[in-house]
């Protein structure tokens, strides 16, 4: 049992690893080109505009549920309006450039396009709510210094892609990634393949309980692609794992109370509804469309594992995950040593 595990949490690794390798490199890139202060003064004001601003910039950033709290909160300080702030929230742990080439490798290019058109839409969708329901704010944000850009700015860009990309984006994501690697392993390895009856994966209520299952359980966006990959395998439906991936990155308790705090007890309430109401429709869609697009047989196909450029990307991957977690730091052990 435990070699199947292993042989299956290796062989998710390989699928993924140029992927995600390309994903942090990506990653890097947008950290200097679209910044924090960027997205502080384009948010601000009530109205439409606003939150389609921050769908726009949120689908591609990789910051995950626990990282967008504290940026939103910022935002909302600094003069970002209530829809746009909740628009930020819903669509920007949903996906993120390093999650969308994992769900490429694994699930296929229709999921992963999919799967940012839902976290653009739903969070211009659960932006408008939340606006509908709010007060009018002033249009004009606040300015913010420029202290905290003034040290990022002053290293090389190619050093602040690398850093970023490769060290500060892996320590944030690294351990929940794993573990959902892992727990892919697990399941592939214990449930035989379409284990799930066909009249149960296929049930229009398998999709309430993966929204049931995904809002309470936090997971980031990367981390929640193995898990779908492996309950797919297991016989769910593409559409009740689509579910999972939008509820489970997007909705947790923290959030929830992040937004209760900075946007209003109604506006968070109409939020949760909103999202909800997205993630079932979209997963509602994609089962009536899966047959005629063959998601199934993207999903279950099979990485070349003995390819030897494929073994040296899961090496470096790992590698990278690990250092993310143990954060190794290679200069003070060699000044400690001298």
């Amino acid at each position: 049992m435990m070699m199947n595990i292993l042989k299956e949490i290796w062989l998710v690794t390989v699928a993924m690893a140029p992927y995600l390798l390309f994903g942090f490199l990506a990653a890097g890139i947008l950290s200097v080109l679209i910044s924090k202060e960027y997205v502080r003064r384009h948010l601000g004001g009530s109205g439409w505009k606003p939150s389609v601003k921050a769908a726009l910039i949120g689908v591609p950033m990789p910051i995950c549920s626990c990282g967008v709290i504290p940026l939103a909160a910022a935002l909302r300080k600094q003069g970002a309006g209530r829809g746009a702030t909740a628009s930020f929230l819903a669509s920007t742990p949903q996906t993120g450039v390093d999650s969308l080439m994992i769900t490429y490798a694994l699930l296929g290019g229709v999921f992963a396009v999919s799967r940012a058109l839902i976290a653009f839409l739903s969070g211009i969708l659960c932006g408008a709510a939340v606006g509908a329901i709010s007060p009018k704010e002033n249009e004009q944000t606040e300015e913010t210094s420029d202290d905290e850009s003034d040290l990022p700015t002053q290293i090389p860009v190619l050093k602040r892609i690398l850093r970023y990309g490769f060290i500060s984006l892996p320590r944030k994501i690294s351990g929940p990634l794993i573990f959902g690697i892992i727990v892919s392993g697990i399941i592939s390895s214990i449930v035989n393949t379409h284990i799930i009856p066909a009249e149960w994966g296929n049930s229009p209520w398998i999709l309430f309980l993966m929204l049931a299952v995904g809002i309470p359980f936090y997971v980031c966006s990367s981390a929640s692609v193995p898990i779908a990959f492996a309950l797919i395998k297991a016989g769910i439906s593409p559409g009740a794992a689509l579910v999972f991936l939008i509820a489970g990155p997007a909705v947790n308790a923290a959030t929830l109370t992040t937004l209760w705090k900075i946007i209003g007890r109604n506006q968070a309430i109409v939020f949760l509804f909103t999202l909800g109401a997205c993630a079932l429709a979209a997963g509602f869609a994609m089962n009536l469309f899966t047959p005629k697009l063959g998601i199934m047989e993207q999903v279950c196909h099979d990485a070349e594992h003995g390819n030897p450029l494929n073994i040296f990307w899961a090496i470096l991957v790992i590698v990278v995950l690990l250092k993310g977690i143990f954060r190794w730091d290679f200069r003070k052990n060699r000044q400690h040593t001298q």
